[in-house]
């Protein structure tokens, strides 16, 4: 089954932009000094601010420099199943592991 797809990729980047602008104007970090205390160039932070283009590499280097890591860190680790398939293919998978280390 095919789910409704609400948003495109592109407007998804521009909300995570948005909200990590946010919390950098929360801060009264401009993007000049997240340039700064990330190593990322302001010409990428500029960017990603309006476009929501970045490197992954870029954006963890903004998360830790903004103390967002575990947030980063966090990121798909509590997706819920969506059918009884890949309770099944995990459970293989696992299997297949446990018996490489034996």
């Amino acid at each position: 089954m095919q789910q409704l797809v609400w948003e495109t990729a592109e407007e998804l980047d521009q909300k995570l932009a948005q909200r990590v602008r946010n919390i950098r104007k929360r801060r009264s970090i401009s993007q000049e000094k997240l340039a700064s205390m990330s190593g990322v160039s302001y010409g990428s932070i500029k960017r990603f601010e309006t476009t929501g283009m970045i490197s992954l590499l870029s954006l963890t280097k903004i998360a830790m420099a903004l103390d967002m890591a575990d947030e980063l860190r966090d990121i798909f680790t509590n997706v819920p199943y969506r059918d009884i398939q890949e309770v099944i293919n995990e459970t293989r998978s696992q299997s297949k592991r446990r018996d490489r280390f034996r």
